[in-house]
Parts: structure tokens; C-alpha cells; sequence
């Protein structure tokens, strides 16, 4: 198997954020989490002065374009090239060029291997993000992604939630 690069791809310009959530759906719908690993729209902090109050915002780094990692093969480059929304692969022609490590510095992206001594079906308490303190069973892992999915009780369901290595804690 060949290893995940990131690619860039062009999109209509404010679709971005659309894209994503689309190609998202797509991975998830089809069961290509092991080819599409990450896809990401490139935000960067900026602080605004409007009627002379500073305001922290976050803008796209570049507007139009999406990031995806990922296997490049027939199945993951129609999947992408015939999301609503895309124009198409940066590259010459119709063959897509991978970012370089030089490139992809710059752009913050880090992939640090978190090394875990979880297994599914153990107990972890979530210490950071949005779902803090909340304690759950890990139902699946995903370590191309760093990711574990747990179930969380919201609105009194089960609901499954995603959550990075780095922000949980075996107990």
C-alpha cells in the first residue's frame, strides 16, 4: 500500500468549509477512512480593527483551496474530483501533485504519532476539547488518524464522538 500525502485541491470560491463537510460525509458513507485521512480547510488568527475595537478572527489561509491526506489512488481521486463544489486537483493536466515536507511546514500541519496503550472496550476520560470531563468505552480506533470513537450519552442516546489520542486519558 502506498503511503497518505497531502494534496491540494481547488474549490468555488466560500465553498471550502462546504467541501470539507461533503468530502467528510462521502468518507464516511463509503468507508474510506483508511485512504482519506484528514481533510482540512487552512485557517489562520488575525486580529481586526473595526470602530476602533480590536477583534481576535480566525480567516482561511487560502480561500478556494482544501487540503486532503490521502492514499492517491482511481477510488479516492473520483471520490474527491467529483465532490459538488470542487473544480479540481493543483497539479498539470488532471494528475495531482503531492505537497512536499518543505511546503507543508510553513502551514503548521504536524503529524506526531501519539503512541497509546488503549484497546477498544477501555474505559478514558476526555481532558480536553468540547467534551472535557466526559467519561466513556472506546468503540473503535483509528490510529492513521490518531482518532478513538467512544459513545457519550447526549439527550439521553447513546451517541458516537470522535476524539484525538491527545485528548483523552485511560482510566
Amino acid at each position: 500500500m502506498s503511503e497518505a500525502k497531502w494534496y491540494v485541491v481547488h474549490t468555488y470560491s466560500g465553498y471550502e468549509n462546504k467541501v470539507k463537510a461533503n468530502i467528510d460525509k462521502t468518507i464516511e458513507n463509503r468507508h474510506l477512512e483508511e485512504q482519506i485521512l484528514e481533510v482540512r480547510v487552512p485557517m489562520q488568527d488575525v486580529v481586526e480593527l473595526k470602530n476602533g475595537v480590536q477583534k481576535a478572527t480566525q480567516k482561511k489561509m487560502f480561500p478556494g483551496y482544501v487540503l486532503i491526506h490521502m492514499i492517491m489512488n482511481d477510488d479516492t481521486w473520483y471520490v474527491v474530483r467529483n465532490t459538488r463544489g470542487v473544480t479540481g486537483f493543483v497539479g498539470p493536466g488532471s494528475k495531482p501533485v503531492p505537497l512536499t515536507d518543505a511546503e507543508m511546514a510553513p502551514l503548521g500541519i504536524k503529524q506526531e504519532n501519539i503512541v497509546v496503550d488503549f484497546e477498544v472496550g477501555d474505559t478514558v476520560r476526555v481532558i480536553a476539547g468540547a467534551w472535557a470531563d466526559t467519561v466513556g468505552v472506546i468503540q473503535a480506533l483509528n490510529i492513521p488518524k490518531q482518532s478513538l470513537t467512544i459513545n457519550v450519552e447526549l439527550f439521553g442516546r447513546e451517541t458516537p464522538v470522535e476524539i484525538s489520542f491527545a485528548e483523552v486519558k485511560k482510566m
